[in-house]
């Protein structure tokens, strides 16, 4: 006889979860604020447990660390783990180490949102298949937020109800982030990317403005795919424009946006997936003509990506753009564009290798062609003074002789 799950009343966390060790939390657009309120009433009780998930700056502000002996690891640095000091540890991992790392540690317990179980008993994971989907056969403590408003995917089956080890109800609306029309440099970044997509490309992109113009300028293309562990708004234009595929085109990890995406997850183009399957690098490698389209912060005259950090400090980890790019390079027909605003205010963009902050996100080996508002640097098969003059070709025009001047100072070490 099959067992149902223990339905959960609050308090009783902490009577089911393993102390020490560590826990896996859905986050992204699943994150539980039922979950997090329990984790941080249990306190003390949790011992030395290290809880981990994929925390997204802006969008995730729970800090997930309970008594005074546990603590975070966090992938991507969001404001609120940053301001728990020692209690939080950042890894900039590629998603690749991501999940070989949390593979290792061998998590005991997780704590996730899901849908409701269908008709087949399976709950969707909905909203964020990527880790959860991929790991839960691991864990032996699976514990479930289960949210009638999370939508159930189409894809992976998600987690039988009766694999649950307990489960609390509770109805919350999803972390969404909702996506804004392209203003004029965004539009003009978007058309240039555009024209170097061929028709019948596979996708890869990202979540902001710039990702969502790009897929909203692709509406004349035909036979488009996606292949990517993120989809926000913008995949919408592409669904309604006639530009997708026929059939299960759109392969994805993770959705976050605004209600009217979460609605629209049903649509017969979604097929969602684990970690293993959106990032993995054989299945990318067997993907003819894939396109990777990421943003940066900043790009030197050597053509090394920067991507994480500031003068502020470290904004994310390198996130899954490495990942692609080593896909991309193996793919027959693949393409490696980087896409970014040619000025931050009145501050340069396209930069000097020592202008720039944090570590190289992608090395000089990892992209093919930088995109502005001002044009395409093609870096394929150029000497280093070719890709420098390309790039600064693609800098906003007030910055253009400075960048001469301090390449050739550059070239003149070199």
């Amino acid at each position: 006889m099959t067992m149902s799950p223990r339905l959960l009343r609050s308090g009783e966390l902490a009577a089911l979860l393993p102390p020490g060790g560590m826990t896996l939390v859905s986050s992204c657009s699943a994150e539980s604020d039922l979950l997090a309120a329990e984790v941080a009433a249990a306190g003390a009780a949790l011992g030395e447990m290290d809880f981990t998930g994929i925390f997204v700056p802006g969008l995730n502000q729970h800090h997930w660390t309970a008594g005074p002996a546990s603590r975070v690891t966090t992938y991507f640095q969001t404001p609120e783990l940053r301001a728990r000091g020692a209690a939080a540890r950042f890894l900039p991992l590629c998603y690749g180490d991501i999940l070989r790392f949390i593979q290792g540690q061998r998590p005991r317990a997780a704590l996730f949102m899901c849908a409701p179980p269908d008709a087949t008993g399976n709950c969707s994971f909905g909203t964020e298949v990527a880790f959860p989907a991929a790991l839960w056969r691991e864990i032996p403590v699976r514990i479930a937020h289960i949210n009638p408003s999370m939508p159930r995917t189409p894809g992976d089956p998600g987690i039988p109800f009766a694999e649950l080890t307990a489960c609390f109800e509770g109805d919350q609306t999803l972390r969404g982030i909702a996506g804004a029309a392209a203003d004029p440099v965004s539009a003009r970044i978007a058309a240039h990317v555009a024209a170097l997509v061929p028709n019948g490309a596979t996708l890869q992109t990202g979540l902001g403005k710039i990702p969502d113009a790009v897929l909203g300028a692709l509406a004349g293309h035909r036979n488009l795919r996606l292949h990517t562990g993120l989809v926000g708004d913008g995949v919408l234009a592409m669904l309604q424009s006639g530009a997708m595929a026929p059939g299960e085109s759109a392969l994805v990890g993770v959705a976050i946006g605004s209600p009217a995406l979460y609605a629209g997850l049903d649509d017969p183009h979604f097929q969602f997936r684990p970690v293993t399957v959106t990032h993995d690098p054989a299945t990318l490698a067997q993907i003819e003509r894939l396109v990777t389209i990421n943003s940066a912060m900043a790009v030197d005259l050597f053509g090394q990506v920067y991507a994480e950090a500031s003068t502020r400090g470290f904004q994310s980890g390198p996130g899954g753009a490495s990942d692609y790019a080593r896909g991309a390079r193996a793919s027959t027909g693949g393409l490696r564009i980087i896409a970014l605003p040619s000025t931050a205010g009145t501050t340069s963009r396209i930069v000097t290798p020592d202008q720039a902050f944090g570590p190289v996100s992608l090395s000089r080996f990892d992209v093919d062609i930088i995109v502005t508002e001002q044009g395409a640097a093609d870096l394929r098969c150029k000497t280093y003074a070719e890709r420098a003059a390309a790039l600064i070709t693609i800098a906003a025009p007030d910055h253009r002789e400075p960048l001469e001047r301090a390449w050739h100072a550059v070239a003149a070490q070199i």
